[in-house]
């Protein structure tokens, strides 16, 4: 039977600490947009939890998921940078 520290080295050095390839990175970067669009509606939605809507936080909301879906589109429409059979 193999003790836990023999066990626990074989899960240390299984790649769980590696850094993210330039390709991850750049999928990240890609995204940052939409995520940053997704996060502001997030926190209009969560401000107007407890309160009825005036018409400014109406127009805060739909402006914010506006912004959300300019940004899925960009994302959507974007050409792929891949370099690869049949690209």
């Amino acid at each position: 039977m193999k003790s836990i520290r023999a066990l626990q080295a074989v899960a240390v050095v299984d790649g769980n600490d590696r850094e993210p390839t330039d390709a991850e990175l750049d999928a990240i970067a890609r995204e940052t947009p939409l995520i940053t669009a997704e996060v502001e509606l997030l926190d209009v939605q969560i401000a107007l939890l407890d309160r009825p809507l005036s018409e400014l936080d109406e127009r805060r909301l739909r402006r914010a998921h506006r912004r959300v879906l300019a940004a899925r589109r960009e994302l959507t429409n974007e050409r792929p940078t891949t370099t690869g059979i049949g690209a």
